[in-house]
This record gives C-alpha cells, structure tokens and sequence, in this order.
C-alpha cells in the first residue's frame, strides 16, 4: 500500500494544494509563485524520492512570507498525517550534503516532539524571489506540523544559492532515510508509541 494523502488548506493569505506520497520515484510538479523556493521544493522531492504536485496562491503582492510558511505548513502536515502512528520506520535520518564550496548538515527524528535547530546565516538578504530568512520560517513550520525534532547546520559555505540547495538536498535524503520503511512493524521507541 501506497504512503500518500491529498491536503487542502484555504485562509486569507494562501490557497494550497497538496499531494504527497513517500513511496514515489522523485517526480515534482510545484508551483508557489517564488520561483527558487519552487527549484527548492523540487530538490527536495528528487533526493528525498517523493512525488508531489503541490499549486500555491499566495499574497506574493505582500510579499513570500506567507506562501512560504504556509506551505511549510501543509508538507509538514502532509508527511505527519501519512506517517500516521510512525510504526514500521526507521525513524532517525542524517545527511551531509557538499555543494561546491557549501557543506549543509542535517539530522531528523520522526518523534512527535517538534524541534528545529537552524545553525544558518546566509550573506545576502535574497537569492532570486526568494527572502532568504524565509529558509528557517519554512523549515521551523514543516518541523512543528510534521512533529519533527530537526537540526540543519551549516559548516562551511560562501554562495548562498549553494548553502540554501545544499540543506534542502540534505533534508530530502534524510527524510528519506527516516521514513524508510523498517524490518520490524513497531514504532521504534521503548516507550511503545511516539
């Protein structure tokens, strides 16, 4: 059985579409109005081998902020309401990503304490139509709906296009290392449950 969910959410600032499923082959079909953040999502689907469609109308006449966030929002919504009770993962992911001058570092545990640690700081205020401080607003909104503990560090990097590509290629294989589907049936947890 396939892993996948379709999610809509409407307010007065976005109009999102979802369709996600874990056990794809990487095909993306994106499209937020914030052309790099689309490239982003993209990356994300390829390395982390989801399929996803996704279409955004957002207030961009205000500015990315609030399409961005949102649709934060609804992935992290979308892979925690595939994952449902979280048995049968391997629950932990990291992954280094070298990207030119760029080395992005992430760890993830699928644990239903949501968490983000973002050790980033990117030289220019926008790469494309993209504000640059809305790469941790994104990642902080998928962490807390996704109820994820997630840690994104940045080694080195000079070029903010690398860094932003480095940490978003690195998040996918790590998802994708820690939905992976597990020998075992149960939720790795002594506890039982997460």
């Amino acid at each position: 059985m396939k892993r996948e969910c379709r999610i809509k959410r409407k307010t007065k600032e976005t109009d999102i579409s979802l369709y996600l499923c874990l056990d794809g082959k990487g095909s993306c079909n994106v499209d937020t109005g914030v052309g790099f953040f689309d490239h982003m999502l993209e990356t994300l689907c390829l390395h982390g081998g989801f399929d996803m469609e996704l279409s955004c109308k957002g207030d961009l006449t205000v500015d990315c902020h609030h399409t961005v966030e949102d649709v934060g929002i609804v992935l992290g919504t979308g892979f925690a309401e595939t994952l449902g009770d979280k048995k049968g993962i391997r629950r932990y992911g990291m992954f280094s990503v070298p990207m030119d001058e760029a080395l992005a570092i992430c760890n993830l545990d699928i644990c239903n304490r949501p968490y983000l640690v973002f050790n980033v700081d990117f030289n220019a205020p926008k790469i494309g139509d993209l504000d640059t401080q809305m790469v941790k607003e994104f990642f902080y909104a998928f962490a807390m709906s996704a109820r994820v503990t997630l840690h994104l560090n940045l080694a080195y990097g000079e070029n903010d296009h690398h860094i932003a590509e480095a940490l978003f290629k690195a998040f996918g294989h790590t998802l994708k290392q820690a939905v992976a589907k597990s020998e075992s049936d149960e939720v790795l947890s002594t506890k039982g449950s997460l």
